[in-house]
């Protein structure tokens, strides 16, 4: 049985962690190489670091921290924002990162993500798409969630995987934040479009939404989350407590 995952995401602005409802209202958190740190020694599986403002800012994403954090955590991280070129992939993997994150960079040229692959590998790619429901259909957003990019969402994933990418976070805009559980309705269509790892993002509560997600959606890879676990909401422990009493394989 494979062992489901469970990754804390550090979304990073101005060198600070911060966190939002909607992809809006966005609040300080706390230092990203702290937090990296306790969520390492509390039992994060791995960890995710987006730089939420690099792609509308349109710069490179930040280094520094990527640097020290990767010295300090050894457990997987994946790093995003802002990766638009193969240069990009190249200097957040020379600052530690082992998967890169391309969203926004992949929309603007498709061939990004099968130009990684060939270079860096599949597992090294991760295609996190932002998805909100517009007009009846799954949307594809850019910029951080700001921009609809007019593209149906699982046709423009089923090609970067085909292109590709190793791994899928799939980011529910209309749940992002709200904390009343995964968006299994989106989360079960792209499940059935891929074969590869798909990670859930957006919408955890509490511990019973994840042990939903996985009991619901058994393909679902991995569930990831950000204010439950930076305002102690949820504990790792209990969470994967919690997991393995209701038979979800898991890494204790």
């Amino acid at each position: 049985m494979i062992t489901k995952r469970i990754i804390p995401c550090l979304d990073v602005r101005n060198g600070r962690v911060v966190k939002g409802v909607n992809f809006e209202g966005i609040a300080d958190v706390a230092s990203p190489v702290e937090l990296a740190q306790m969520y390492s020694d509390k039992g994060a599986d791995e960890l995710v670091f987006y730089d939420i403002t690099a792609s509308i800012e349109d710069r490179a994403i930040f280094t520094d921290i990527l640097r020290e954090t990767a010295s300090k955590v050894f457990i997987p991280l994946t790093v995003g924002g802002g990766i638009n070129t193969l240069d990009d992939f190249d200097r957040v993997l020379k600052c530690g990162a082992d998967k890169v994150s391309v969203n926004s960079g992949a929309i603007r040229d498709p061939s990004l993500v099968y130009d990684a692959a060939k270079r860096y590998g599949d597992q090294c790619v991760v295609i996190s798409a932002d998805v909100k429901r517009v007009g009846g259909e799954f949307r594809v957003f850019s910029k951080g969630g700001r921009v609809d990019t007019g593209m149906e969402a699982v046709g423009w994933i089923r090609r970067c995987v085909d292109n590709g990418a190793g791994e899928v976070v799939l980011n529910s805009i209309d749940t992002d934040g709200v904390k009343q559980g995964f968006d299994l309705e989106m989360l079960r269509v792209v499940c059935d479009a891929v074969s590869v790892p798909v990670i859930a993002s957006g919408g955890a509560g509490c511990i019973e939404d994840f042990i939903t997600l996985f009991k619901t959606l058994p393909k679902v890879d991995a569930g990831l989350a950000a204010s439950i676990f930076h305002f102690g909401e949820v504990e790792i422990a209990d969470l994967k407590r919690a997991m393995k009493e209701n038979g979800i394989s898991v890494r204790i």
